[in-house]
C-alpha cells in the first residue's frame, strides 16, 4: 500500500515523502495515529495545501524535543525498590516507573520515549539510559536502581 507521511516516520521516511508498506502497518498504525494518509490524487494535493503547515508543526515538535533532550543530559535519575539481599529486585523497573521518575523532576516524558534495549531492570545498580524524545533528540541520563530502605 502507497502512503504519503505526515511527519518523520523512523527506518520509513522523511514528512512528504510517499512509500510503499505494508497494508496492516498502514492500516493498524500509521493512518490511525495520523503519521499518514493513502496515497491518491486527492490526499496528494490536500497534503500539498498543508505542506507548510505540517513542516512549521514538524519543527515545533523537534525544536521542544531538543529543548527538553538538553535538560535531561547527563542527569541521574535514582529509584526505589524493593530488593533482597543479593540486590535482585522484587519485581522489575519497567520504563513506566522510569518515565514517572524523570516526569517528577519536572521534565515531561511518556513511557514510549523511554528505550529498554534488554527489557526490564531487575537488579539493583547504576545503568546508562537513552531517552528518545525524537528521532533527532536523543538524551543520555544515568539511572540508579537503589535497594528501598
Amino acid at each position: 500500500m502507497q502512503i504519503i507521511l505526515l511527519e518523520k516516520v523512523a527506518n520509513l521516511g522523511q514528512l512528504g515523502d510517499v512509500v510503499e508498506v505494508k497494508g496492516g502497518y498502514a492500516r493498524n498504525f500509521l493512518i490511525p495515529q495520523g503519521k499518514a494518509k493513502r496515497a491518491n490524487a486527492a490526499n496528494l494535493a490536500a497534503f500539498e495545501a498543508r505542506r507548510v503547515e505540517l513542516e512549521a508543526k514538524q519543527a515545533e515538535i523537534l525544536a521542544d524535543a531538543k529543548v527538553r533532550a538538553a535538560k535531561l543530559e547527563g542527569a541521574t535519575i535514582t529509584i526505589a525498590q524493593k530488593a533482597g539481599i543479593d540486590g535482585r529486585l522484587f519485581g522489575s523497573v519497567t520504563s513506566t516507573d522510569i518515565a514517572e521518575a524523570i516526569t517528577a523532576t519536572g521534565i515531561e516524558v511518556k513511557r514510549s520515549e523511554v528505550r529498554l534495549p534488554d527489557g526490564q531492570l531487575k537488579t539493583t545498580g547504576e545503568y546508562d539510559m537513552e531517552i528518545a524524545l525524537h528521532h533527532d533528540a536523543v538524551a543520555s541520563i544515568k539511572l540508579c536502581v537503589v535497594a528501598e530502605a
